[in-house]
């Protein structure tokens, strides 16, 4: 038999203080986030304190600590928003999806080590 999993105790609204925007705006879903000092900051709230936590060891996507924390991906922004205001986590653009590769490059490319044979 598997096992149920736990119900959240508390609301996901109260981990965003009932904002309704983050103080930070240009959050995405592929944000990468990543825990600046190796010191957790002093002060933190429990929620914030986990995301730090998470964070610690290595960078990862706001869709990725949220399904970690199991969190909404809204409540996660809003705690990574107030982190990174807060100068305990840097946040960086997601890496752009690469361009499609010119057809005629990559024939060329082969041509070339063919010849080399």
């Amino acid at each position: 038999m598997t096992a149920v999993p736990r119900r959240r105790m508390v609301p996901a609204y109260l981990a965003t203080g009932g904002r309704s925007r983050p103080n930070t705006p240009g959050f995405e879903r592929l944000t990468v986030l990543y825990a600046v000092g190796p010191e957790p900051p002093q002060g933190l709230e429990h929620e914030h304190g986990r995301l730090w936590e998470l964070l610690r060891p290595g960078a990862l996507t706001v869709v990725e600590a949220a399904a970690h924390l199991r969190l909404p991906v809204s409540a996660t922004v809003f705690l990574a928003a107030d982190l990174v205001e807060a100068g305990c986590l840097n946040a960086r653009a997601p890496i752009p999806r690469a361009q499609q590769t010119d057809r005629s490059i990559v024939e060329r490319l082969l041509v070339g080590l063919r010849t080399l044979r």
